[in-house]
């Protein structure tokens, strides 16, 4: 079993920037893929961001591209979401999510994980 613990959310202005992190326990998150996702009050989970075993190749949802950068250090056991230019329909709870499988696709949907955070909340203020 893995467990995985977000952290770094918080209320911040329009514009600002937040960086997110999940570290994972109880095993080595290596060799799988992982991905943050998003979900605001009434509204579905969404897609955010993947990034494959290695972090040689990431996908961006087109809502965050280009603000958004999605990392990981292996020998932290960690995966990471820089957020810049924060806009208030950004405001939402991020989850951290990995794949149990030894691959090297990415994947975004929700479907296609296997294990999920607690969620960390995100609150921008216009």
């Amino acid at each position: 079993q893995v467990q995985l613990v977000e952290s770094g959310g918080g209320l911040v202005q329009a514009g600002s920037s937040l960086g997110l992190s999940c570290v994972a326990s109880g095993r080595f998150i290596s060799w799988w893929p992982m991905g943050w996702f998003r979900q605001a009050p009434v509204m579905a989970r969404e897609f955010v961001a993947s990034i494959n075993l290695n972090g040689g190749n990431t996908s961006y949802s087109d809502s965050v591209k280009g603000r958004f950068t999605i990392s990981r250090d292996n020998a932290r056991n960690s995966m990471y979401l820089q957020m810049n230019s924060l806009k208030p329909e950004d405001t939402a709870v991020y989850y951290c999510a990995l794949r149990r499988e030894a691959t090297g696709y990415l994947f975004r949907q929700i479907s296609e994980y296997t294990d999920w955070g607690q969620g960390t909340q995100v609150t921008v203020s216009s």
